[in-house]
């Protein structure tokens, strides 16, 4: 267990992809920091399961995340993996969802960056894994708050790999195409109002219809690619941006 003694926090982290890559690290012996919201009693089962702790702060505020990695303490493997989604024209957009997926989606993660950095140069060892998309390489119809954000957490990324390339830390992003979670699912009723189609229409005609394998990636592959990112053998991977998407963004 290669991570043995060392901290993982990873956001939004108590369903889905996030769920996944904490425990895989788990796995491979990483303490494990649990980020997100959801029913308690589930939180508790999972923190049961994992030894992990949970924080539960709205990293849409800086503050929040400043509570989170002071609370999560020194961070050996940081993976920003929260985030929202909102679908919707660009004339009709919220306002107030556009700060919000900003905020969540992008800013959040460089604020714990910055806080997570000045330990892993001292400790001369660090992994800081960028749950991106394929919409950090494409745009889609209606997504303007978080194709930006996508784009811009590719950018972050390269910018963390270069400044950390010295240090014996890595920054890298993962990019899945359509990944079966509940973000994704959520989304779903939205797009359907959207662009006037049924469920079927929406998972079949927009969902998948840019992923050539014509299949939800599925939130283990995600986990098993940042698990690699950790190891040793990985120490000189860095700035890169992998996509997991069925083939979609090599069109």
């Amino acid at each position: 267990m290669f991570l043995t003694g060392k901290t993982a926090l990873v956001t939004g982290s108590t369903s889905g992809i996030g769920l996944s890559i904490a425990r895989a690290l788990h796995a491979e012996g990483a303490s494990i920091v649990l980020n997100g919201f959801g029913d308690a009693d589930v939180i508790a089962s999972l923190c049961e399961e994992l030894g992990a702790s949970h924080v539960g702060s709205d990293l849409t505020t800086t503050e929040g995340v400043e509570e989170l990695m002071g609370e999560a303490g020194p961070v050996d493997v940081l993976v920003n993996n929260a985030g929202m989604q909102h679908v919707s024209p660009v004339e009709d957009f919220p306002p107030e969802k556009w700060q919000m997926i900003i905020a969540l989606n992008l800013s959040a993660a460089f604020h714990t960056a910055r806080l997570a950095v000045p330990h892993m140069k001292q400790a001369g060892w660090g992994r800081i894994i960028n749950t991106a998309s394929a919409h950090s390489l494409a745009a889609s119809p209606f997504k303007s708050a978080y194709v930006a954000a996508k784009h811009g957490i590719a950018g972050l990324t390269k910018v963390l790999a270069l400044e950390l390339a010295e240090f014996g830390v890595t920054a890298n992003c993962i990019s899945p195409g359509y990944v079966w979670t509940p973000l994704v699912e959520n989304q779903i009723p939205d797009t359907m109002e959207a662009r006037g189609m049924t469920r079927e229409q929406v998972m079949n005609d927009v969902l998948l219809a840019g992923q050539p394998t014509k299949q939800f990636v599925q939130p283990e592959e995600v986990a098993a690619l940042a698990t690699f990112l950790c190891r040793d053998e990985a120490r000189n991977i860095t700035g890169a941006n992998y996509t997991i998407d069925g083939g979609w963004t090599a069109k």
